[in-house]
């Protein structure tokens, strides 16, 4: 038996294979979209990929569940509560998947979402690994308030708080101190609060380190977990319907992105501009956004741009920009790309910021802080701003007045490239604009 598990960092994702080398078989569970790691995998092991499992239907990636079984004759599992589009097999509680010498078995764990699943591998009768998707992480649980008003089953957060409770307690932690504990994300992913860097644990060290398993009352339990969650990017509504559906096959999705040689853009839609950020302010075109090819790329474009938003993407030269484009693809906005196109031109210019001067007289500047409310109360790096989150920033554009130059800040500079590109495009030179960029490291 082999357990790999695959990372994408980006999305601080974890999903995994399982191979039984009795049966020559391979299962996965919550594979991302694009499937070449685990036809890699597959193939180093000559053995088949015969199932997939979805945990549930994710808010933050788009899964590969459809193109395993369209592709590759792989039976895709999933509880029945989904009310998934796709053929599907339910598995739920009391049901089992057994290959060789291996048997997976469902437990119903409500409290992400109402259809969440937990999958305990059996190997030679003792229970080795539990993979807990978005219900159990390392160091935390997952967040109950993605569903008030998405998936097949909507539920209040407050609800969907009771449920983690009881399947934290009664269905995860009664399994053997022993047990291995997959999760389906890690730090950095937007559907916990407090995840740890740790790839796995077990059983034994979440009931030690874990918060949301220790002694309290239910009532307590719900007080903190429906707390100071992260904000909800504007995608994730849109990944959950596509998950139950199930996305069309990656590079089919890929060949239909307009790839675009004239510099001819549609008067009035966004132009997402992936370049580095001193690439961009010597020059780019009018209504576009600094949002930089970085590690947090999809989940921003996500957070700025809404579903049903068409756009324009950027590159630098052509190999980056398949790669950006590969990139929103993971998120499937690849269908909202109005035309994809390698630019090395462009007559708008941001200025640089006189740093020197707004370190002496910062009362002569509006400060924008684009961190996020939780960011802010932990530290405060100016006295007297105007906080607009960077997700909510182009709908608030209007609450910056213009009386003074303005100065656009985040925590360490990649955010405040898109914040100030979208707050000096909204105002059209009414007032200077300036990124603060690294030099927030300064104060």
């Amino acid at each position: 038996m082999d357990i790999r598990q695959f990372e994408d960092k980006g999305l601080a994702h974890y999903s995994y294979a399982i191979y039984s080398k009795a049966a020559n078989q391979i299962v996965l569970i919550d594979p991302s979209r694009d499937l070449t790691p685990y036809l890699k995998y597959a193939a180093s092991m000559n053995a088949a990929i015969t199932a997939v499992i979805e945990t549930h239907p994710h808010a933050d990636f788009v899964s590969g569940h459809l193109e395993l079984h369209k592709k590759h004759g792989a039976v895709v599992y999933c509880s029945r509560l989904v009310g998934a589009s796709y053929p599907y097999t339910g598995f739920d509680e009391g049901e089992e998947i057994s290959f060789g010498d291996i048997v997976l078995k469902a437990l119903n764990t409500p409290g992400h979402s109402p259809d969440s699943i937990s999958i305990v591998l059996v190997h030679h009768g003792q229970d080795k690994a539990v993979f807990t998707g978005d219900t159990l992480f390392i160091g935390d649980c997952g967040r109950p308030d993605l569903r008030e008003g998405a998936g097949n089953i909507k539920a209040a957060k407050e609800d969907l708080a009771r449920q983690m409770f009881h399947s934290l307690r009664e269905k995860l932690m009664v399994l053997p101190d022993n047990v291995l504990v997959f999760p389906a994300h890690g730090a950095g992913s937007l559907c916990g609060r407090s995840l740890s860097t740790a790839h796995s644990s077990t059983i034994a060290a979440e009931r030690i380190g874990n918060w949301s398993v220790q002694p309290m009352t239910i009532d307590t339990f719900v007080e903190k977990l429906v707390a100071e969650q992260p904000f909800i990017p504007k995608y994730f509504p849109y990944d959950v319907a596509l998950n139950r559906e199930g996305a069309p096959c990656l590079q089919n999705a890929l060949s239909k992105v307009p790839i675009i040689e004239n510099l001819s853009f549609e008067e009035g839609i966004t132009i997402i501009d992936t370049r580095p950020e001193q690439v961009f302010k010597q020059g780019h075109l009018p209504n576009a956004i600094n949002l930089q090819d970085g590690g947090k790329f999809e989940t921003w474009l996500g957070s700025i741009i809404a579903p049903d938003e068409y756009f324009y993407l950027v590159g630098g030269n052509a190999e980056h920009l398949q790669q950006v484009i590969h990139k929103t693809a993971k998120i499937g906005y690849e269908v909202f790309i109005k035309g994809a196109t390698v630019l090395n031109i462009g007559k708008t210019q941001m200025p640089e910021i006189p740093l020197e001067n707004f370190r002496e007289h910062p009362e002569n500047y509006t400060i924008v802080d684009i961190r996020m409310p939780g960011e802010i109360a932990g530290r405060k790096i100016f006295s007297d701003t105007i906080n607009i989150p960077l997700d909510q920033l182009r709908e608030r554009v209007g609450e910056i007045p213009v009386n003074k130059p303005i100065v656009v800040h985040c925590a360490g500079g990649y955010r405040s490239a898109a914040g100030s590109s979208i707050v000096a495009d909204k105002l059209q030179n009414k007032v200077p604009v300036y990124d603060l960029s690294e030099a927030v490291n300064t104060f």
